[in-house]
């Protein structure tokens, strides 16, 4: 099966509790306004690989407490994330997934199944620019909503946990921001340009 990606960061320490493997995927139909990855949001970008791969990436790193996915939207490709998601937690990793939809929406569809029964944390919720909040670990806005979904991760990362960036500068000179802040502050503050 082939999941669709705009961007894997096989070593993150601000997409979730500890050192993670996080995964964008590419393609999003919801366009919340605001939105700081609007060039995940086209279907048609980003890159194809095959789940067997990035499965096989995700086991032979050292040193990670689990993956984060998000994007992107991660239940427009479900069955495949579910593939993932899967293996990683047969292998004792955890799992934190962002999505915009709300968790019993999620429930009412079945591709959504296999992906659910494997998530520790989600993180549900569209991002709301008017009701824009960075006091919570890895949220945007207040509506966001916290779901432990099972007992590995639990209410303590309130106090342990806070709102980070990590800016990655390429050889080639691309700059990529990742993690939960006001990025255009940050773009600014550092005399960077956006290119759309």
């Amino acid at each position: 099966m082939k999941l669709r990606v705009f961007k894997i960061l096989k070593h993150t320490k601000v997409e979730g509790p500890e050192s993670r493997y996080s995964i964008w995927v590419q393609g999003c139909s919801r366009h919340c306004k605001g939105c700081q990855a609007v060039h995940t949001w086209s279907h048609s970008g980003g890159q194809l690989y095959e789940t067997s791969d990035i499965i096989k990436d995700i086991l032979n790193q050292k040193d990670i407490e689990g993956i984060t996915l998000l994007g992107g939207e991660p239940f427009e490709q479900a069955e495949a994330l579910g593939e993932i998601t899967e293996a990683t937690k047969k292998a004792g990793l955890g799992v934190l997934c962002f999505t915009g939809n709300l968790i019993e929406n999620l429930h009412k569809d079945k591709k959504n199944k296999k992906l659910l029964a494997n998530i520790d944390l989600l993180i549900d919720g569209d991002f709301q620019i008017e009701n824009l909040d960075y006091s919570r670990p890895w949220c945007g806005s207040s509506n966001q909503k916290y779901h432990f979904l099972t007992t590995r991760y639990d209410e303590t990362i309130f106090q342990k946990y806070k709102n980070k960036v990590e800016v990655n500068i390429y050889p080639n000179g691309t700059v990529f921001i990742n993690g939960m802040g006001d990025f255009d502050d940050i773009m600014q503050k550092v005399d960077l340009v956006k290119i759309k």
